[in-house]
């Protein structure tokens, strides 16, 4: 892992003020970093709470860490070399953003009860604002938006993005990504 914006444990992990970006940047290349993926998730939302006063609910702490377990998995599983994940905070949301130099556009499958396995972006479309896959001149990048606070008055499946699709930039799937 090489976060960007870590000095050795003297300054915060985030960057930027409130009036300013908030986010964090790490390369991972093994499957065994996807728990260090989890960790700057949790690092940099604990910074955000606590240098920069935003609030983080325990819900945004827990969903955040799965998205990026999800995402960091799937990259790190499907594309060779390097993937590069990004946290950054934007009017109220967490955007997780994965990057892979992978081609193939991950297949989002219909619920299914009885499949084992590939649930990892039904799962991620559940519990985010939003969801899109981008083509990049190489590669890809997939970003999901995930709130920081709750809100009591709101209708969980109002906000959930499950049936909804997903935004599509690029041709269609090519991939048992999931």
């Amino acid at each position: 892992m090489d976060p960007a914006g870590h000095d050795e444990g003297r300054r915060p992990l985030v960057e930027g003020l409130v009036e300013g970006p908030i986010s964090v940047s790490a390369a991972f290349e093994g499957s065994e970093e996807i728990a260090k993926a989890r960790d700057l998730a949790r690092l940099f939302l604990t910074d955000v709470q606590a240098v920069h006063g935003l609030p983080v609910s325990s819900r945004a702490m827990g969903m955040v860490q799965l998205v990026v377990s999800e995402l960091v998995t799937n990259a790190r599983k499907y594309a060779p070399g390097l993937c590069l994940l990004t946290l950054a905070i934007e009017k109220g949301a967490v955007q997780v953003s994965v990057w892979d130099s992978g081609t193939a556009v991950p297949a989002v499958l219909a619920p299914d009860p009885s499949r084992i396995g590939q649930h990892g972006l039904e799962i991620v479309m559940a519990v985010c604002q939003s969801f899109a896959v981008h083509r990049e001149p190489v590669g890809k990048r997939i970003t999901a938006a995930v709130a920081l606070a709750d809100d009591p008055g709101a209708d969980a499946s109002a906000t959930s993005r499950y049936d909804q699709a997903p935004l599509w930039t690029g041709l269609p799937s090519n991939s048992a990504e999931g």
